[in-house]
């Protein structure tokens, strides 16, 4: 007698009547098999904290987020006048955390160290960081939102791709780069000049992947059988071949986010950046801290977050990406 794995019938969720229901003669009913519930998303989170290095870095996640949004909220931070509260104090200037909590105690806004005008190095941080991590999200809804759509019909229409394609070959080979520079340097640099700096043309690129992706998959049997009852290209791109691609989707996701991050950081370092004080702009402010003794704390501070939160962004991103792909959830 040969062995044979038993199977454990809890798996399938089902009740003992649905598993062992008398069933009449019936062709139909006779065709019915009974497998387990299967939720999309219960299997995605199901993959994803699987891995315990998910668990960690989406927890180190949670408290940059905590400390990005929740503690200038707590500690109510003001940006006209917390930066200059001690501008009249030369003795608190450019102090590293020793010296800083030396000169004003123990507390958690002097962990590192005072800026050129005496302010919590701490504090700024934070409150720029709030700045750059908003505005990269805002871009990348926007974007992500605008490229995934255009790229779906993009990709199925054969009119639409002779005119978007022409656009791609056009505005594509410009510098992505400069033509923000550009764009910045026309009007004021403000939170939302730089949205739009970032968001006019920064969809094409989404877009122009999306529409390989589908290019792929467009000419499928049900696809086909689809535009034969005459259902709509728009209806087609959206619930026939955009579901298959959420695990493409959320990758690009976990690049574009920390890529507008890196953008403003890098725009504000040469001058051209946010009036706010973005970490970028800190980085900025900060500049010649860098090779002067004592006070390395001032520029390193805002830079090891950034980096920090592009990291660790990208991480969750690309984990969650794996995760969405179906075919790790057997």
């Amino acid at each position: 007698m040969n062995n044979q794995e038993l199977v454990n019938l809890s798996e399938f969720e089902l009740s003992d009547e649905e598993l062992f229901a008398r069933v009449d003669h019936n062709d139909m009913e006779s065709e019915k098999i009974t497998a387990p519930r299967y939720s999309y998303w219960h299997s995605v989170f199901r993959v994803f904290f699987k891995k315990r290095i998910n668990i960690i870095v989406l927890s180190l996640l949670a408290l940059l987020l905590i400390f990005t949004y929740v503690y200038p909220l707590i500690i109510g931070y003001n940006a006209e006048t917390d930066p200059f509260v001690n501008v009249n104090d030369a003795s608190t200037k450019h102090l590293n955390p020793s010296k800083a909590i030396e000169r004003f105690g123990f507390h958690l806004k002097w962990i590192l160290g005072s800026g050129a005008s005496g302010e919590s190095t701490f504090d700024s941080v934070w409150y720029g960081s709030s700045i750059s991590v908003s505005l990269a999200f805002i871009c990348a809804l926007i974007n992500l939102t605008i490229g995934v759509v255009v790229g779906a019909v993009w990709g199925f229409s054969k009119r639409v791709d002779m005119i978007m394609t022409e656009v791609y070959n056009i505005i594509g080979n410009v510098p992505y780069i400069l033509f923000i520079s550009v764009m910045v340097l026309i009007m004021s640099a403000s939170f939302w000049t730089m949205v739009f700096a970032l968001t006019i043309t920064g969809w094409l690129g989404i877009a122009y992947f999306i529409r390989t992706q589908v290019i792929i998959i467009r000419d499928r049997e049900y696809n086909l059988a689809s535009r034969c009852l005459g259902t709509p290209i728009l209806r087609i791109a959206m619930r026939n071949i955009l579901p298959f691609m959420t695990s493409v989707i959320v990758t690009l996701a976990a690049t574009e986010i920390p890529s507008y991050i890196s953008y403003e950081v890098f725009l504000s370092y040469i001058g051209m950046g946010l009036k706010d004080r973005s970490l970028g702009k800190l980085i900025y402010a900060a500049e010649n801290a860098m090779v002067t003794p004592g006070w390395e704390f001032e520029f390193w501070s805002p830079v090891a977050i950034a980096s920090i939160i592009t990291v660790v962004l990208y991480i969750v991103g690309q984990n969650l990406g794996d995760a969405s792909d179906p075919r790790t959830h057997m």
